[in-house]
C-alpha cells in the first residue's frame, strides 16, 4: 500500500523543502515523491537536509504540471486552507490518511501539496478529489511545507499500521478486485471527461467561450460531490457524444 502513495510538491521555490520532504517521506515508510515545476532542481542544500533520504530524493520524478504527476491515480487528494470561495469536499487530517490508505489497495493515489508562499492554485485544487486541512492552532496555523507533509505522513502510517494489526483487513487489501468493489476511474480520464464536457457544450453555446471556467468549476465541484465511478464515467461519456452527434447533423437536417 504505501509504495502506491504519491507524494507531490507543486512549484516548490527552495531545494531545502524538497530534502525535508524527502526525509519526512522515509521516515514514515514513503519512496514515491513527485516535483512539478521545481524553481530550482534538488541540489546540495536539499540532499543535505534529505539526510538519509537522498535515495527518496534522487528517485523524485520532476514533471512539468500537475495533471502529469497524478494522470494515473485513482484518488488525489490536495491540502488547503478551508475556503468560504472554493467549497470542495473537506477531509481532515486523519480521514486523509484512512482514505489513502484504503484506496491505494487498489492503484496510486497522490497527496498534493502547494508553494511555499501561496500554496495549490484554484485550478491545481479542482484536479483533486479532496481536500485535507490540517487542524492547527487557529491563532497561529502557518505550517512550513516540510511539517505538513510530515504531518500528514504520519497520518497515513498510522493508519497502515492499524490495518495491519489485522489479518483480515491485510487479506482483503491484497486480494484481487472484487464485482461489488466500487470502480473509480483514473485522474486522466476525468480529465478528458471534463474536457470532453466543455467541448460539447461549447459547440451547443451552453459554455460561452470567453467564460468557460466559470461553469466548468461548478461542474468539477458537482461531480467530485457524486465522486464518479467508473461505469458512471462510461455513461455519461456515451451522452456526451450522443449530444455531439446531434449538434453535427442539425445543420444538415435543417438544409
Amino acid at each position: 500500500m504505501l509504495d502506491n502513495i504519491r507524494i507531490v510538491l507543486v512549484n516548490t521555490s527552495h531545494t531545502g523543502n524538497m530534502g525535508s520532504a524527502a526525509r519526512a517521506m522515509k521516515t514514515m515508510g514513503l519512496k514515491d515523491f513527485y516535483l512539478v515545476d521545481p524553481v530550482d532542481i534538488p541540489d546540495g542544500k536539499a540532499s543535505a537536509l534529505a539526510a538519509g533520504a537522498t535515495d527518496v530524493l534522487g528517485n523524485a520524478k520532476i514533471v512539468p504540471t500537475l495533471a502529469e504527476a497524478i494522470k494515473d491515480c485513482g484518488l488525489v487528494v490536495g491540502t488547503s486552507a478551508r475556503s468560504r470561495t472554493l467549497s470542495w469536499p473537506m477531509l481532515d487530517s486523519r480521514e486523509c490518511g484512512a482514505k489513502l490508505i484504503k484506496e491505494a489497495a487498489q492503484y496510486p493515489v497522490a497527496l498534493v501539496f502547494g508553494r511555499e508562499s501561496s500554496g495549490l492554485t484554484n485550478e491545481e485544487l479542482q484536479q483533486c478529489h479532496f481536500h485535507v486541512c490540517i487542524d492547527a492552532n487557529p491563532e497561529y496555523s502557518s505550517l512550513n511545507l516540510a511539517a505538513a507533509v510530515q504531518t500528514l505522513c504520519y497520518e497515513i502510517r498510522m493508519h497502515y499500521l492499524e490495518i495491519n494489526k489485522h489479518p483480515k483487513a491485510i487479506a482483503a487489501a491484497k486480494a484481487p478486485p472484487s464485482d461489488d468493489l466500487v470502480n473509480y476511474p483514473l485522474s486522466n480520464e476525468l480529465e478528458n471527461f471534463y474536457q470532453h464536457f466543455q467541448d460539447t457544450f461549447l459547440s451547443t453555446g451552453f459554455i460561452r467561450p470567453k467564460h468557460p471556467g466559470v461553469i466548468m468549476s461548478k461542474v468539477r465541484r458537482m461531480f467530485n460531490r457524486t465522486r464518479l465511478e467508473s461505469q458512471e464515467l462510461s455513461i455519461l461519456r456515451g451522452m456526451l457524444s450522443s449530444v455531439d452527434k446531434t449538434v453535427m447533423n442539425k445543420p444538415n437536417e435543417e438544409k
